[in-house]
C-alpha cells in the first residue's frame, strides 16, 4: 500500500514581511495624499463659520470658537449672489450643450468621412492643443470685440466651445464602433444626417459624460476671460463675483469664505454624482 508523502513547503517570512509592510505604506501615502487634497476644502468650509478675525488669527486654530451660521444665511440672502449662481449654471449648460454638438459633430468628420485635406486638417487641429490660451487672448478679445460680443451671455459661451481636445478625446470613441453598423444603416438608406443622429448620438454617452463635465467645470471656473469681456455687474459670473466682493468687502472673510463654499458646492455635487460614470467611461472611449 502506497503512503502518500507530504512536502513540506518552505515559509518566506522575510517576503511576507516586505508585503505587508509594502501594503501598509501604500494605505499611509494614500492617506497622506486625501489628507493633502481634502484640508484646503476643509478648512473653507469651517471658515464660512468663523468671524472675519478668526479667519486670520494667529495661532491657527482650525475649528472656530463659536459657529457663525449667519456668513450663510447673510451671502444666501443676497439677491446679486444668487442671480449670480443662477445666471452662471445657465450659461455653463449652455456652453455645454454646445460644445458637445459643435466638438461631436467635427469628431464624426474626421472619423467616419472622407474629404480633401483631411489628414492636413486633422494636423492642423491637434496642433492647436498644444498652444497655450494665454498666448491668443489678445487676438480673441480683439475678435469679439470687433464682433460686439462684449457684455453678452454669447462672448463667454461661443469663442470656447470648440475644443480640439474634446474633438480628439470623441473621435478616438468614434474610431471604435464598428464599422458594419454604419454600413447596415446605410443599406437601409439612412443619410449621413441621419447615421450621426440615430446611431452614433445614442452611442456617445461615454464620452459625453466625460466631455460634458469637463466643458461644464471649464465654464464655471473659468476667470481670466470673463473680467476681459464682461464689465455689467449684472452678466458677471461666480468668479467675477467672489473677486469683487473680496476687493470691495475685504474684511469680511468668513462671507467670503461662505460664498465660495456655496459656488465650490454645484461642480462638488456633479462630480460626486458622475464619479463612477467619469473613471468607467474613461476607460471605455479613452486613447484606444
Amino acid at each position: 500500500m502506497a503512503v502518500a508523502l507530504e512536502i513540506p513547503v518552505a515559509r518566506r517570512p522575510h517576503r511576507d514581511a516586505l508585503w505587508w509592510l509594502y501594503g501598509i505604506g501604500k494605505a499611509l501615502a494614500g492617506a497622506a495624499f486625501i489628507l493633502a487634497a481634502l484640508f484646503p476644502l476643509a478648512w473653507m468650509v469651517i471658515a464660512g463659520f468663523k468671524s472675519k478675525t478668526e479667519v486670520i488669527q494667529t495661532p491657527f486654530q482650525f475649528f472656530p470658537e463659536v459657529w457663525l451660521w449667519e456668513n450663510y444665511a447673510q451671502i444666501l440672502a443676497d439677491p446679486t449672489f444668487t442671480r449670480t449662481m443662477l445666471w452662471t449654471f445657465l450659461g455653463a449648460v449652455l456652453f455645454t450643450l454646445l460644445a458637445l454638438t459643435v466638438n461631436s459633430l467635427a469628431a464624426y468628420a474626421f472619423a467616419r468621412l472622407d474629404f480633401r485635406f483631411k489628414r492636413t486638417l486633422w494636423v492642423l487641429v491637434i496642433t492647436t492643443m498644444f498652444i497655450p490660451g494665454m498666448t491668443i487672448l489678445l487676438t480673441s478679445f480683439i475678435v469679439v470685440t470687433n464682433l460686439q460680443m462684449l457684455d453678452t451671455l454669447a462672448v463667454l459661451v461661443i469663442p470656447g466651445a470648440a475644443s480640439a481636445g474634446m474633438i480628439f478625446f470623441i473621435r478616438q470613441f468614434y474610431l471604435s464602433v464598428p464599422a458594419s453598423l454604419e454600413e447596415a444603416a446605410m443599406l437601409d438608406g439612412c443619410g449621413r444626417v441621419r447615421i450621426f443622429t440615430h446611431l452614433f448620438l445614442p452611442l456617445s454617452k461615454p464620452p459625453f459624460v466625460v466631455m460634458g463635465i469637463t466643458a461644464f467645470l471649464a465654464y464655471w471656473n473659468s476667470y481670466v476671460w470673463p473680467i476681459l469681456t464682461i464689465t455689467t455687474p449684472e452678466q458677471f459670473v461666480v468668479q467675477q463675483y467672489l473677486a469683487t466682493f473680496r476687493s470691495e468687502r475685504s474684511t469680511e472673510l468668513g462671507i467670503l469664505m461662505a460664498g465660495s463654499v456655496l459656488a465650490a458646492a454645484p461642480v462638488i455635487i456633479l462630480f460626486l454624482i458622475f464619479q463612477r460614470q467619469i473613471i468607467g467611461n474613461i476607460k471605455m472611449a479613452g486613447l484606444k
